[in-house]
């Protein structure tokens, strides 16, 4: 039984106003999201039982969207589609008000420090501050995981209703080694007695998991409460391996600055302002969807496209909205808002909150986010350069700077009689390529040592200072035959949300092929175009997730 459908959900009538299509297409994201971000049509026509001619007809839709990319037979999450699990986390506002105090405790403990909310018997991670090390933490933003199984479990089981325990104990008998969960290892013995473990959990106000997930993985847990109602916002855990503590050592030597560090995230929910709601904007909604429908005919599931964007509507300012304030943010007519709530309702990913509004729920993080919640931007990139290299008939690469030099670490090369051959990692001087000249413009000024490796490279520093400054101002860099002669390359930045330059994207070529006049006119666009779209799929998927560079 999946985990993301609840005995609830079996037994619950489908109400009559549903939308269909935003059901089956919620369908096909959970299934993709299951499967690690990457299915073929075919395996997503058996994992949903949808038959193949819907299949197609959602996943060319996802893809009109942006939300998945169609490669071959295969369906692939794309970065865009965390903008779903976005609008859910801007408008908890835990992570943005508490991240830094995580991070922080992570540094100071050089262990895994995590945020996870309740998500009905289960939790769900909405931060993770983990340790670069052989062996560390495979959770990830958005995994769920059972309660009974985890140190934060048991404390958001301590205000569980009546109704939330009988639906536990249901799930338990249904699914007895949580095959339903698959970011956990399946069950490998029953457990302590989940119901006597909350009772003493809500006595003691912290929570032990030792080795309940998998043998040697070891948490202590403090819930971090709401200073408005005094209910868990959220629950902050330190998490390691019993290589590096035991049970004891984190209860005896951790727990006491878990718990400094959770009664500053407490002030911090305290002192924080309210957040305003963000200025009303024309939305072109309903335009580009009747664009859309009649390019790609029945191949495009309008109904679909259409509710998606409701779930976009919340977010930082917005945890709670009235249909009418739902409708006035996508533009779409009450009617419609109003089915797509419904639907959502009906699925588990909204909740009525009171007041006739409704606000979303943590099952919103199982629309894609997980597996896209540890993506690179090498990984990020690479489909990009695949479509630039297609059509400028190029190599296409992205490099970052380590010290004084550039490394490569993506790259799409063409098949060419005559071609630039670099691999990944491979690494060069900074100074003489296009590449670094555009990541050496955005970093603080240094001294180089400027080698002539072609008659051409530059080795006057004065020199190499004025064509940085022209790479700040042009934004971009071409460099004629100065680190290998023959070769011309052309580079543009490519920056983060903050707008700081995280790495560089070039294509190279003989300089026979094209002049200088005609690669930057026939060139320089396509590459332009193509950092702007890694840069918007950055923007996404950086927002509440770290994006490694390398």
């Amino acid at each position: 039984m999946p985990a993301e459908i609840t005995m609830d959900d079996r037994s619950a009538a489908v109400p009559a106003e549903a939308v269909a299509p935003l059901i089956r297409g919620v369908a096909v994201l959970r299934q993709l999201t299951e499967a690690g971000g990457v299915l073929s049509l075919s395996g997503l026509e058996r994992a949903t039982g949808l038959a193949r001619s819907t299949v197609d007809r959602i996943t060319a839709t996802l893809a009109r969207m942006g939300y998945v990319r169609l490669d071959g037979r295969d369906a692939v999450l794309t970065p865009r589609v965390m903008e779903l699990g976005n609008a859910y986390l801007a408008a908890l506002r835990l992570p943005a008000l508490l991240d830094a105090r995580a991070d922080a405790l992570a540094d100071e403990l050089d262990e895994s420090v995590s945020l996870a909310v309740g998500d009905r018997d289960g939790i769900r991670f909405i931060h993770q501050a983990t340790r670069r090390r052989a062996m560390s933490l495979s959770f990830r933003i958005g995994d769920l995981l059972p309660a009974e199984r985890t140190a934060p479990g048991p404390l958001f089981a301590t205000e569980w209703t009546d109704l939330e325990w009988r639906r536990w104990r249901e799930r338990r008998a249904a699914d007895p080694e949580d095959r339903g969960f698959p970011a956990v290892p399946q069950r490998p013995s029953p457990g302590p007695d989940f119901e006597r473990w909350a009772a003493q959990v809500g006595q003691d106000g912290w929570a032990l998991d030792d080795q309940l997930i998998e043998p040697g993985l070891v948490a202590v847990s403090v819930p971090v409460r709401d200073p408005r109602t005094g209910g868990i916002a959220c629950v902050a855990s330190v998490v390691s391996h019993t290589s590096r503590h035991t049970a004891d050592d984190l209860r005896n030597s951790l727990l006491p600055r878990l718990r400094s560090a959770v009664r500053a995230m407490e002030n911090d929910l305290r002192e924080a302002p309210d957040a305003e709601p963000p200025a009303a904007s024309p939305t072109g909604l309903a335009t580009w969807t009747g664009a859309s429908k009649q390019e790609l005919g029945r191949e495009f599931v309008e109904s679909l496209a259409r509710g998606l964007t409701v779930l976009t509507a919340f977010g930082e300012g917005r945890a709670e909205l009235t249909l009418t304030e739902v409708a006035q943010a996508t533009g779409l007519a009450r009617a419609t808002a109003r089915r797509a709530l419904i639907t959502y309702e009906h699925l588990g990913l909204v909740t009525p909150s009171g007041d006739r509004r409704f606000a979303l729920t943590p099952r919103v993080l199982s629309l894609g986010f997980p597996p896209l919640s540890r993506t690179t931007l090498p990984e990020l990139a690479l489909p990009h350069l695949t479509a630039l290299a297609a059509r400028i008939h190029e190599s296409a690469s992205l490099a970052i700077l380590v010290g004084d030099e550039i490394q490569y670490t993506a790259r799409v090369a063409t098949s060419r009689v005559m071609s630039v051959n670099i691999a990944v990692g491979t690494r060069f001087p900074a100074y003489a390529t296009a590449l670094g000249r555009v990541l050496l413009a955005d970093a603080p000024p240094r001294e180089h040592e400027l080698r002539p490796l072609t008659p051409r490279t530059l080795t006057d520093p004065a020199a190499l200072a004025a064509a940085l400054e022209t790479v700040r101002t042009q934004g971009y860099a071409l460099v004629d035959e100065e680190l290998e002669a023959g070769l011309r390359s052309i580079a543009v930045p490519v920056r983060d949300r903050t707008g700081r330059v995280v790495a560089a994207l070039n294509t190279a070529t003989h300089v026979t092929g094209r002049t200088v006049a005609e690669y930057v006119r026939d060139v320089l666009p396509e590459l332009t175009a193509t950092a702007g779209a890694i840069e918007a799929d950055l923007r996404v998927a950086g927002r509440f997730t770290r994006v490694s560079a390398a």
